[in-house]
């Protein structure tokens, strides 16, 4: 194997110049640059951490060890969603041991200096990071999106990997860092839809869904969009495509930065499959998503990824438009501080809870113990949750869109309109 060319200031840093912690850091950095085949590291600019939410001992011991060893951040650093709501304690059912240790590891991440935004959507920040500036994130919808839709570059980070970026300002060069592995390599041609289909964001969480299942982890490109596509939608597809496949970067030809044309996204090399996505293929797609017979409607869950600004107005709009939500309905939104402040200052806070609609921040549904534990069916409008909540919480599963949830929130019964999905 190859010897990785290190820097004399990256050498020095792995002897321990920048302390134990960042050595310790620079041990695991190389290591993984070396099972990679990179020749090199390569310096960050800001790092997105993943490990925050409390799996067990391990991840929890690793972070207090980084901060014991006086571990500091190099570079800007978020934290993604943790185990609990800081803002709202009661909402999550943790207690005792579970609780402390949540708490601690969540206070670990900040000691060594991260921002506490905890939300797995740090692009919706006014600090992004711009094109074609190398990154290291974890969190999969938040790596498709800064790939994808920003331009920025960073790899398929995880656990453990995003701090030690993070504490060493560097990260293997390798992966999607380089620019041949950011080519497309199967299409995806969207002329067979209508246009009044894409300019639905369910449709979009429902292709995403259907390009994680048929790319697997390779670059898609979708073409024959007639239209740009809103950032909100981008956000559902990569979210999306990311959990079903293991999609790190999409490109859509006349969107997103790096396909303003096809051969852009191509590089000039053809791809090695095309599939024509008609309303039936997307309709399929749509229905794997939702469980067969899952019985009385008991919550809905808004808001996976977090909920945007312009996605929390849209919440708003269609709450303020029509009655309160069930009293046999649960009913979530889940989104950022910086979003819910601006929703407070707006007055959609106080529209959504007038309407039974609670609020979820620091955490997701689907992470941690938020439900009712008599909860058996829960409606949706986010692919991501909809792919992973059966085994993560063992309930079953409608996927909608988001006028679709409000309606079945408000009345009890599912009910979904299906004129935009032919």
């Amino acid at each position: 194997m190859a010897e990785i060319a290190l820097t004399t200031e990256e050498r020095e840093l792995l002897a321990g110049a920048g302390g134990p912690a960042v050595a310790l850091a620079m041990r695991l950095i190389t290591g993984l640059a070396h099972t990679l085949g990179a020749r090199s590291l390569i310096p960050i600019t800001s790092a997105h951490v993943d490990g925050c939410l409390h799996h067990g001992q391990a991840g929890l011991d690793f972070a207090e060890r980084l901060v014991a060893l006086g571990g500091q951040v190099a570079v800007p650093t978020t934290l993604n969603v943790g185990s609990l709501d800081l803002l709202h304690p009661g909402l999550v059912r943790l207690a005792g041991t579970e609780r402390r240790d949540a708490r601690r590891l969540m206070d670990a991440y900040t000691a060594l200096g991260a921002a506490p935004t905890w939300t797995c959507a740090p692009y919706q920040d006014t600090q992004r990071p711009a094109f074609g500036e190398h990154i290291a994130w974890a969190e999969s919808n938040a790596i498709a999106f800064a790939n994808s839709v920003l331009g920025a570059r960073t790899d398929r980070y995880g656990d453990f990997v995003d701090i030690c970026a993070g504490l060493t300002g560097r990260a293997p060069y390798a992966g999607l860092h380089l620019d041949e592995n950011r080519r497309a390599r199967i299409e995806l041609d969207l002329s067979p839809l209508p246009a009044h289909t894409l300019r639905l964001a369910a449709a979009w969480a429902a292709l995403g869904h259907l390009a994680g299942k048929l790319a697997s982890d390779r670059v898609p490109m979708l073409t024959g969009c007639p239209e740009s596509v809103p950032e909100d939608h981008l956000k559902a597809f990569g979210a999306a495509a990311a959990s079903r496949g293991g999609i790190g970067l999409f490109h859509v030809v006349g969107t997103t930065p790096e396909a303003a044309t096809e051969s852009d996204a191509t590089q000039g090399v053809p791809v090695e499959e095309v599939h024509r996505i008609t309303p039936a293929i997307l309709r399929a797609a749509r229905d794997e998503l939702s469980s067969p017979n899952p019985g009385r409607l008991d919550a809905v869950s808004l808001g996976t990824p977090h909920l945007s600004i312009t996605e929390f107005a849209e919440l708003a709009a269609l709450v303020r438009a029509g009655p309160p939500m069930s009293p046999t309905v649960e009913v979530w939104a889940a989104t950022n501080r910086t979003t819910a402040k601006v929703a407070e200052s707006n007055g959609w806070l106080a529209d959504l809870q007038s309407a039974g609609i609670r609020v979820l921040v620091d955490t997701c549904t689907y992470v941690t113990s938020v439900l009712n534990p008599q909860t058996r069916h829960v409606m949706t409008n986010s692919a991501k949750w909809a792919w992973y909540a059966p085994v993560n919480l063992g309930v079953a599963v409608t996927f909608g869109s988001l006028p679709d949830c409000l309606t079945s929130a408000r009345t009890g019964t599912v009910t979904r309109d299906n004129t935009s999905w032919h």
